[in-house]
């Protein structure tokens, strides 16, 4: 039995038509780990590496963890997931990323 985890990750790498290799490719992982991920009763992935496969697979890291939460996010979480990454930016990147939005916002 897989976890909820890995449930949800095997779920969404099939509905965007990935081989278990591709997302490991994709991830920096072996396909032996990806596997663990998907088929293991108890998966644990650093912080980092939850963040990959999420990001991979076009969800948050929150989504893929959430025992209750069945659909994937919607616009709104991500946009809640980028302003936590951004309040936690130093000072430097926040300028950084100021910058490119100034830039794609003007074209």
């Amino acid at each position: 039995m897989s976890s909820v985890l890995g449930r949800k990750v095997r779920d969404l790498r099939q509905k965007k038509g990935m081989t278990l290799e591709q997302l490991a490719t994709a991830t920096g992982s072996s396909k032996s780990y990806m596997w663990e991920i998907e088929n293991k009763p108890v998966a644990r992935p650093s912080a980092e590496k939850l963040g990959r496969i999420a990001s991979v697979l076009g969800v948050t890291s929150e989504y893929l963890v959430d025992e209750e939460r069945t659909e994937p996010p919607v616009a709104d979480d991500f946009d809640r997931a980028f302003y936590r990454k951004y309040q936690g930016a130093s000072d430097p990147v926040k300028q950084k990323l100021k910058r490119i939005l100034d830039v794609l916002d003007d074209e």
